[in-house]
């Protein structure tokens, strides 16, 4: 009984992150970009002034991806047009990669491309 049980679960499991994990026809160009738009930005933060340590960081508070994107638009290191931008382009390229649109994702990738520059 136990085994069945076990199985059945094991199936489920099994079945549930199928669908999850399906990689579409551009899943790779996704994760290049990405990549690509985390590298320029860590480099262009280690490029860049510092600022003082806000009162948050005292307080065992981890930061969040929004917390220091906008600590880096009062440094001026990012445009937000820009990152809003990116943003967009790249949920765009997301779904074109979950309905399969390869064509669609491309061209939302490209778009992604003009904004980051070289």
């Amino acid at each position: 009984m136990i085994t069945l049980r076990v199985l059945v679960f094991s199936a489920m499991a099994v079945a549930a992150t199928a669908s999850t994990t399906y990689a579409g026809p551009c899943s790779g160009q996704i994760d290049a970009m990405q990549a690509r738009i985390d590298a320029k930005l860590e480099a262009k933060a280690a490029a860049d002034p510092t600022a003082k340590e806000g009162v948050a960081a005292t307080m065992n508070m981890q930061p969040t991806p929004a917390s220091i994107a906008a600590a880096e638009e009062k440094l001026g290191d990012i445009s937000p047009k820009k990152v809003k931008a990116m943003k967009r382009g790249m949920a765009r390229a997301r779904v074109a990669d979950k309905v399969g649109d390869l064509r669609a994702c491309r061209k939302a990738l490209a778009a992604v491309q003009r904004v980051l520059g070289p």
